[in-house]
């Protein structure tokens, strides 16, 4: 059997936005399955409430915080509650993502931002958000979700790709950044 103690979460939080599903919910159980509770940053209070009965069930802590990523003070609140309700937080995974599925020509400008602002401002917006905390407490991880198609592009979905490659860099940059903060 080998050694899995350097993948013991015990005691840390993490925070998962777009965690009550699909990868973000497998990110959100895996990081439970290794001792971590977990704060699940979700739209849907529904798929919210599932997610948290599923991530209780490997016997952690799991809270869910109803949060609209593109809003800038609801991302506060987002970590203000996290502090609030679980003393800390350790990890940010910036899981949240849309894509519009339409040729570049076809997409209007406001389907581009949306797109940009789910997956590349909130990213930004969440990280620097929780900064000082990460900073405070000695330390932390911020996992930024991207994509293949931020290296391949897409005919389909041009702000996925544009947006998941400034994602890329976003991460990038804030590793260099705030490497000197065990960050």
């Amino acid at each position: 059997m080998s050694d899995l103690s350097q993948f013991d979460l015990t005691g840390k939080v993490a925070v998962v936005t777009g965690g009550n599903g699909g990868i973000g919910l497998g990110i959100a159980m895996g990081l439970a399955g290794a001792g971590a509770n977990i704060v699940v940053a979700a739209r849907s209070v529904e798929k919210t409430a599932q997610a948290l009965e599923d991530i209780r069930a490997l016997g952690v802590e799991a809270y869910g915080i109803t949060v609209d990523v593109t809003q800038e003070p609801a991302i506060q609140r987002m970590v203000t509650d996290t502090i609030d309700h679980m003393g800390r937080l350790d990890i940010l995974v910036n899981n949240s993502g849309i894509a519009v599925r339409a040729q570049p020509q076809d997409l209007t400008a406001a389907q581009w931002d949306s797109v940009v602002d789910v997956n590349l401002r909130a990213a930004f917006l969440t990280s620097k958000e929780v900064y000082s905390h990460m900073v405070n407490a000695g330390g932390g991880k911020v996992i930024n979700v991207g994509s293949m198609y931020s290296l391949f592009g897409s005919d389909w979905g041009a702000p996925y790709a544009a947006s998941k490659a400034g994602l890329i860099q976003l991460t990038k940059s804030l590793a260099v950044a705030w490497a000197k903060d065990n960050i």
